[in-house]
């Protein structure tokens, strides 16, 4: 019989990070820092250290459709909280700050405070009601990170598809407002929309035309 199996460097997250802290741990993400549209989404999300679903990983590693079932997964399994900032708090404060923004407002959104946080990213936001760690590279090492960046994926690509159908021809449905040649060519068309983050390149350069 046939057995599957990986190359040996290939490190999956662990729970090692979880159990060395005061528990319940929770993992923080963010889904959008990157798009020219949209709200940057973040998610807390405290797992059930016996009902973790297989096969969780940072977003960018796992298909669409299973990334959907894992979200799906861990709502029934696992304590959820997202939270967002707009596309007018993403231009006030920049996207790093608006994307801490956010995490705050994941862990807010917890039915009950965390003893302890673990964040993708060197970076620690303000306001946090527990203690925190910066984990750089986190969705690839916690998985509770890896959990919230699958959450805070399936969350924003939702928001963006609603989006889309208020606003079709952009392509958000796939692009989730990120720079693809479709979206440049749309904005060329049909010009800007309020969920446009008029400081990203080439939305800028749209604003500043004559």
């Amino acid at each position: 019989m046939l057995t599957a199996t990986r190359p040996a460097d290939i490190v999956l997250p662990t729970l090692i990070r979880e159990r060395l802290g005061p528990a319940p741990v929770c993992g923080i993400d963010e889904a959008g820092r990157g798009p020219w549209a949209g709200p940057v989404v973040a998610a807390a999300v405290i797992l059930d250290p016996d009902a973790v679903p297989e096969g969780l990983n940072d977003s960018k590693q796992v298909p669409r459709k299973r990334r959907e079932a894992l979200a799906e997964a861990l709502r029934a399994s696992a304590i959820v909280g997202i939270g967002a900032a707009s596309v007018a708090e993403i231009e006030r404060l920049n996207i790093l700050g608006a994307s801490l923004l956010a995490m705050v407002r994941a862990v807010a959104a917890l039915p009950h405070v965390p003893a302890h946080a673990l964040i993708d990213g060197n970076r620690l936001p303000s306001g946090l009601p527990c203690p925190a760690e910066a984990v750089p590279g986190g969705d690839r090492h916690c998985l509770s990170i890896a959990a919230a960046s699958i959450v805070a994926k399936v969350a924003r690509d939702a928001l963006m598809a609603r989006l889309a159908r208020r606003h079709p021809g952009y392509g958000w449905e796939t692009n989730q407002g990120y720079g693809t040649p479709e979206h440049a060519a749309a904005l060329d068309r049909l010009g800007l929309t309020a969920h446009h983050r008029r400081g990203f390149e080439p939305v800028r350069r749209l604003c500043q035309a004559p």
